[in-house]
């Protein structure tokens, strides 16, 4: 196994930077709330967000992102719940194991 990410993963990495930087991670989830303003105020919660996306996506054998869209949510459904302080509508609590920093 490589001990760099594939193209694929750096790949969805990218992506999940650039919507967390947009405004626009988790849409429609976070439609309406500017979770932007939070975030320059707390880059642990930034860091948080990141942590949860890491830990969630799953790669295959190859190294290839099979889960992005969900890991995507996850992280959304975390900025969800510390913007408005409940989590978003039909969405399980998060685990231990999504939000821990290694």
């Amino acid at each position: 196994m490589s001990s760099h990410l594939s193209h694929g993963a750096s790949g969805a990495l990218r992506r999940f930077a650039g919507w967390v930087a947009r405004g626009s991670v988790g849409h429609p989830l976070l439609e309406g709330i500017d979770y932007w303003d939070d975030l320059q105020d707390s880059p642990s919660q930034t860091e948080t967000c990141f942590a949860i996306f890491a830990n969630v996506l799953e790669l295959d054998d190859d190294g290839e992102p099979l889960n992005e869209k969900y890991a995507e949510r996850r992280a959304a459904t975390y900025l969800y719940q510390y913007c408005t302080g409940t989590l978003p509508p039909g969405e399980p609590e998060l685990d231990g194991w999504e939000t821990a920093l290694y």
